[in-house]
């Protein structure tokens, strides 16, 4: 009949649209950032030094005076939005302005993978709070960092855990470092914190602000 026809005409219909949209929205845009690494997170020590004398603890000798620190401290784990290496020269412990300060940027990074239709990815701590004896074990000739202040992390821009194994989408790390660089840039121009972007360690530096 007549009304069949148009029935099976509405439902061919309906399904190619479906079909397009699913297409659509699953397909990656580009990625890109138009900016410079070494220009745009270009903060040196001294302005690091600065801010997490300020704002951050009196430096502890041990893993253990973190818990009696001269300012409330929070400990870092591994979560829903980065992830924690196995730290060998420092203590997963930040001041709260810089825990909030990291969440954010495991969020945002999310939020803007979500945004490009790409996988989702955690973002990976690489270090963060460096005791007295920390900064002794690494024989740096510079010690006075900011990471010894709670108020300093690192994240790598080279690798990344995807959150769906079962993905077979994956991302490139030149990529992914697009995406991370762009939240990085907005919170840095928010005054959120400052940054360096670290070549030959593979990480972008980061030092909380006062909000």
């Amino acid at each position: 009949t007549v009304f069949n026809v148009m029935l099976l005409l509405v439902v061919i219909v309906s399904a190619t649209a479906f079909s397009s949209c699913k297409e659509k929205r699953g397909e990656l845009k580009k990625i890109w950032y138009n900016g410079s690494y070494n220009r745009d997170f270009n903060d040196l020590n001294d302005v690091h030094l600065s801010v997490a004398k300020k704002i951050g603890i009196e430096p502890v000798s041990s893993r253990e005076g973190a818990e009696h620190a001269s300012r409330d401290m929070v400990e870092i784990k591994t979560n829903d939005y980065y992830e924690v290496e196995e730290l060998t020269h420092s203590i997963p412990y930040l001041v709260p302005e810089a825990a909030n300060l990291l969440e954010d940027i495991g969020k945002n990074f999310q939020d803007s993978l979500k945004n490009l239709n790409a996988s989702i990815y955690k973002i990976k701590v690489t270090s963060v709070t460096r005791t007295v004896a920390d900064v002794k074990k690494l024989r740096k000739r510079n010690t006075n960092s900011a990471h010894q202040y709670g108020t300093t992390f690192d994240v790598s821009w080279v690798r990344y855990t995807k959150i769906d194994e079962k993905d077979t989408l994956n991302i490139d790390k030149d990529r992914l470092k697009m995406v991370l660089a762009s939240v990085l840039r907005d919170l840095r121009r928010a005054d959120r914190c400052y940054i360096k972007h670290e070549r030959k360690q593979g990480c972008f530096h980061i030092t909380a602000r006062e909000l």
